[in-house]
């Protein structure tokens, strides 16, 4: 699944190629991916224009003009910019003509992405229970010391917790670990506040470092915008056979049903 570096990347990407770009139809191929009516969903977007991009946890939120327009990528969802004349992929799902000629066409194998329609100006500070966002002040080691009282659920799971921090999925949560030396499974009941505060510039520098790379590319996710993610060039573990600081084998573990990666020597 595309976590915040890559989502932001395509965020990013979008912003530039169809900002102010007004939408003069909507086609709908596969209804279910539509939260709501669907006819209403085509019928509010025709005559909006994209004005603002923003992002919180996994979801692109579009601001238009009389309405907020939200999407989530799931596992396989991606964004094409096309000539209309072009053939259609029968995964193509939404297509939306651009008053500029071309057409964004939403593409998704697997059908699981969504998009809904809001207000114009909702906010999406609670959106669906999601924590905060890891760049955002709210995110510091007082929080996270106040979030895992009581807990004693492995730091791998804690930092998939959506509501605990917004965006992070199992590649990065398996970096971020590395980087602080705290093993996946390792219980969060057992960090010090030193781990708290490795935690917080981690997350941060990782995230921050994949955005500037574009993202990863290295699960079958790849940007169709043009843009390809390089931070797998700077992994450490993540799907690594050796650790690239001491050499040792990189074990394997499944956490949560998910595989969690680390050092057996780096990570304690």
């Amino acid at each position: 699944m595309p976590e915040l570096p890559e989502v932001q990347t395509v965020l990013d990407t979008l912003s530039h190629q169809i900002q102010d770009c007004t939408i003069t139809d909507v086609i709908v191929n596969y209804p279910r991916m539509i939260q709501g009516d669907v006819q209403q969903f085509c019928d509010i977007l025709k005559g909006n224009a994209f004005r603002a991009f923003e992002r919180r946890g996994k979801y692109l939120i579009f601001r238009m003009d009389t309405c907020t327009l939200v999407c989530h990528l799931r596992m396989e969802g991606r964004f094409y910019l096309q000539k209309q004349d072009e053939p259609v992929n029968r995964h193509m799902h939404v297509i939306f003509q651009l008053s500029d000629g071309r057409q964004m066409r939403y593409m998704d194998t697997r059908k699981f992405g969504t998009m809904e329609l809001f207000e114009a100006d909702h906010s999406f500070d609670l959106f669906h229970d999601l924590g905060p966002e890891p760049f955002d002040e709210t995110f510091n080691p007082a929080y996270i010391h106040a979030f895992r009282k009581g807990r004693k659920t492995p730091l791998k799971s804690l930092l998939l917790n959506q509501s605990f921090v917004a965006g992070i999925g199992n590649i990065y949560a398996d970096e971020i670990l590395f980087a602080c030396g705290l093993r996946p499974g390792r219980s969060c009941a057992r960090i010090t506040g030193k781990d708290e505060q490795h935690l917080v510039e981690e997350t941060r520098r990782i995230l921050g470092e994949a955005i500037q790379a574009g993202g990863t590319t290295i699960r079958s996710y790849v940007s169709s915008l043009g843009v390809t993610g390089r931070f797998q060039l700077s992994c450490m573990v993540h799907t690594k056979k050796t650790c690239q600081i001491c050499g040792s084998q990189i074990k394997v573990r499944t956490i949560g049903g998910r595989s969690s990666y680390y050092c057996p020597h780096c990570q304690k």
